[in-house]
């Protein structure tokens, strides 16, 4: 769908009747990582069905509801569940969210998301902040007319993932004698795994991890003046470094293994972004 200024409003008309909190952080929540949920107090939970103009989350993992509260004393809207263009929406779409949360006062973006190992110095468990992305999906949230409300038609994107919300990450995690690794995200249409092939062109391209969601998001943010610390999940090495299949099954089970201390790296930092 186009968005527009009705659409974004409507939408948040509708969250404000549900919830008096203005939230200033957002959180975007990828495969099998809806464990942040966990971390909300005083929540206010609202199905992306019942929001106007929100498209529903199709895929495992992705539950489809919007949550707003608190963590550790700062106001939040979290998506519990993300979209993706391989589900049929338009990059537009899957970023309409950040749209919305820019609306209700967000300022800075947490993204997450479940992404394959390219780096052969990556093991599946491992904690990836973006540094940089590609977007490989041949798709941009920003073609079409440009509304300047928004954002400027040409938006800068030297710092896609800003390096104060990154190093902020890095010092939380430090205190806790986690290192977390760095790297490049390539961001791919999907719905299938990449070949064993691209995943050595990914490589030479200069990817770390890829994934199949997140590039749209961050640029409709960057165009709303919005920073973002993106961090990837490596739950699964990329086709052809391993001799085993891939599968969803895998990126939940990691996911699910990471549990913990990837809700106390959250904890360390959400009260300093």
């Amino acid at each position: 769908m186009a968005v527009t200024q009705d659409h974004i409003q409507e939408a948040v008309a509708y969250i404000k009747d549900q919830c008096t909190v203005a939230p200033e952080i957002g959180l975007i929540l990828g495969s099998g990582l809806g464990i942040l949920a966990d971390l909300i107090t005083d929540e206010v939970v609202i199905p992306y069905n019942a929001i106007p103009h929100f498209p529903v989350s199709t895929v495992e993992g992705h539950e489809g509801e919007l949550l707003i509260g608190m963590i550790e004393g700062r106001r939040v809207v979290m998506m519990k569940g993300r979209f993706h263009m391989y589900e049929g929406y338009g990059p537009e779409t899957t970023a309409f969210p950040v749209r919305v949360m820019k609306e209700l006062g967000v300022n800075s973006l947490l993204v997450t998301n479940a992404a394959g190992g390219v780096n052969t110095d990556f093991t599946p468990g491992d904690l990836m902040l973006i540094t940089d992305h590609l977007n490989l999906t041949g798709r941009n949230p920003l073609t079409g007319p440009n509304d300047n409300a928004l954002g400027v038609r040409f938006p800068d994107m030297s710092t896609a993932y800003s390096p104060r919300l990154i190093a902020v990450a890095k010092e939380a995690a430090a205190a806790q004698n986690f290192e977390f690794k760095e790297g490049v995200y390539a961001g791919l249409l999907g719905p299938n795994y990449e070949t064993p092939a691209e995943i050595v062109m990914l490589r030479r391209q200069g990817a770390d991890a890829v994934g199949m969601s997140t590039v749209s998001e961050t640029i409709v943010a960057r165009h709303a003046g919005i920073e973002v610390l993106g961090i990837s999940c490596i739950t699964n090495m990329a086709a052809g470094i391993l001799e085993q299949p891939l599968n969803h099954a895998e990126v939940m089970e990691t996911a699910e293994r990471v549990r913990e201390h990837f809700l106390k790296l959250v904890l360390a930092f959400i009260p300093k972004m």
